[in-house]
């Protein structure tokens, strides 16, 4: 970060980085042009409200996603990702706009209507807005982002996923919800069947879309392909497996273990279900790879 530039930071844990997101952060970005500053971003490395209850809070992008997807859309944007601990959960709220205003040289800061900080959330954006004016900082804070009547937010956006519905999920994302693991090797039952997959380790903290089969985008590299692929437990071939993502790769044949993939969720087939035996497993899976087919001659 520049010493002798001031910044404009956009504040927020930005999971997703969906459209209501964007709209604050073309903000700061627009207010760091218009006053000759650094645009930047200020969030946290993991979920305040995880660390807070305990209890694990589905994400729909991992820390490095969202400091990934920010520099993709922003590039001229600072990305600052600081430690959400104990000093920080307990910080007073005037004691985190002094944090970004010293250490961080914020000139001016950008937040959401429902933005809260500070210890027990007790900071909010109108108190912001006044402590900011306190300390010579510009403020705004950005309405919500609606699309359809609907208020753009995180935790919509996983109540879709949580019924499969990717398309709609997208829409509210700016673009398809993805996860990004390592593949690694399965029980090989897939290639038995006709269909060998990739299976991706998704992090543990990554939201999921509901059980079922999707048509799927899988980059590896600097390569694309189209796919299947099923989210779920495989009640046809196992007893009380965990949840898996198994992507098929439609016509092709390789090995890629080991490798970094991201697989992009474009449309939902089916929900996952039981079957009589591998065989009608079989016709499925063929009858699932067609559907994708059909679905990539229709979008592309």
């Amino acid at each position: 970060m520049e010493e002798s530039k001031r910044n404009v930071i956009a504040l927020g844990f930005f999971d997703g980085v969906h459209l209501g997101h964007q709209a604050l952060l073309r903000r700061a970005e627009e207010r760091a042009m218009e006053l000759g500053m650094t645009p930047a971003v200020f969030t946290f490395d993991r979920s305040p409200r995880e660390f807070v209850t305990g209890r694990p809070v589905p994400l729909l992008t991992t820390a490095e996603e969202r400091r990934e997807k920010v520099r993709t859309l922003f590039p001229d944007m600072e990305v600052i990702v600081a430690p959400f601990d104990r000093e920080m959960m307990t910080m007073p709220w005037v004691d985190f706009v002094l944090l970004l205003a010293r250490e961080y040289r914020a000139g001016w800061l950008v937040a959401g209507h429902d933005y809260r900080f500070g210890h027990k959330n007790a900071g909010t954006p109108a108190l912001l807005m006044k402590k900011a004016a306190q300390l010579g900082m510009g403020c705004d804070i950005i309405p919500a982002v609606t699309l359809d009547g609907i208020t753009v937010s995180s935790t919509y956006i996983r109540a879709l996923l949580e019924r499969g519905d990717v398309e709609e999920a997208a829409r509210f994302l700016g673009g398809p919800f993805a996860l990004t693991g390592r593949v690694r090797h399965g029980r090989g039952l897939g290639s038995r069947l006709g269909a060998p997959t990739l299976n991706v380790i998704p992090q543990p903290e990554q939201a999921l879309p509901a059980n079922g089969v999707y048509v799927t985008r899988v980059l590896s590299g600097e390569r694309t392909y189209g796919a299947v692929t099923n989210v779920g437990v495989r009640p046809t071939v196992e007893e009380g497996g965990g949840i898996t993502v198994e992507s098929h790769l439609l016509d092709q044949d390789l090995q890629l273990y080991g490798s970094l993939c991201r697989v992009e969720f474009l449309a939902h087939i089916r929900p996952e279900r039981r079957f009589e035996d591998l065989e009608a497993l079989r016709r499925q899976i063929a009858a699932d790879a067609d559907a994708a087919r059909r679905y990539f001659r229709e979008h592309v």
